[in-house]
């Protein structure tokens, strides 16, 4: 019994292994989809999430169809229209590595599309894809209760790591966004959300265009010894 237990956890750590290398922020989408019955699969799997005290605080509104259509239409609107809004302070500067690494992931996806280095209008145009959610027919927007505060958020954070593993597991590419969470109020009005309801992110979803150099590069990521202190 021994032997059969850990054979099951060598084989989970190399399909966890596998799951976490190969999956990646897809920033181009087909048109096609996803059935309704594998969005259902990945909402299951996405629910044995853990969170504090087990408050489970995520709630997630899914667009298909035309509401997809309207939602992208609408939020490009605003966002050319109005400031940004998030319900959750962005970042007041990102710095030290921080920013060396943020550059990074810039660089490399400015460079499978051919845009130079400070070409500001091709690389604000690419930022608008983000709105246009990269073509994706899908969004799923992940709030969390006001009360719960950064604890609902974190949680809610959890969910969202959890979403994209699931996803990945059955075929559908992901990219969670920050960038839409700053049109919280347009989000709120055009979900028929509470005002308790808070914007953590969102996620756009379908399956790749792998074919499109946008989706052709990879982030790096820390090696552990750069993250971690041992205190003994």
């Amino acid at each position: 019994m021994a032997a059969e237990s850990e054979a099951d956890g060598i084989a989970a750590h190399s399909d966890l292994r596998l799951l976490l290398d190969t999956r990646h922020s897809c920033r181009a989408f087909g048109p096609a989809p996803v059935p309704r019955g594998t969005i259902e699969q990945i909402l299951a799997l996405a629910q044995c999430t853990p969170s504090w005290c087990n408050t489970q605080p995520w709630q997630v509104s899914i667009t298909e169809g035309d509401a997809t259509d309207r939602l992208r239409a609408g939020i490009a609107e605003h966002v050319r229209s109005q400031p940004q809004e998030p319900d959750f302070a962005l970042p007041s500067e990102y710095r030290g590595v921080y920013r060396a690494r943020r550059k990074e992931c810039a660089l490399q996806l400015y460079s499978s599309l051919g845009i130079a280095d400070g070409d500001r209008q091709a690389s604000a145009a690419q930022t608008m894809k983000n709105f246009a959610l990269f073509g994706a027919p899908h969004l799923a927007v992940i709030t969390s209760d006001d009360a719960l505060g950064v604890y609902g958020a974190v949680d809610c954070g959890l969910y969202v790591n959890t979403f994209l593993l699931a996803a990945h597991s059955l075929g559908v590419a992901t990219i969670p966004q920050a960038a839409l969470a700053g049109s919280a109020p347009f989000l709120r009005r055009f979900l028929g959300l509470g005002d308790d309801r808070r914007i953590v992110c969102t996620i756009a979803f379908g399956y790749a265009d792998v074919d499109h150099p946008a989706n052709a590069f990879r982030t790096t990521r820390a090696d552990t010894g750069t993250v971690v202190d041992w205190v003994s």
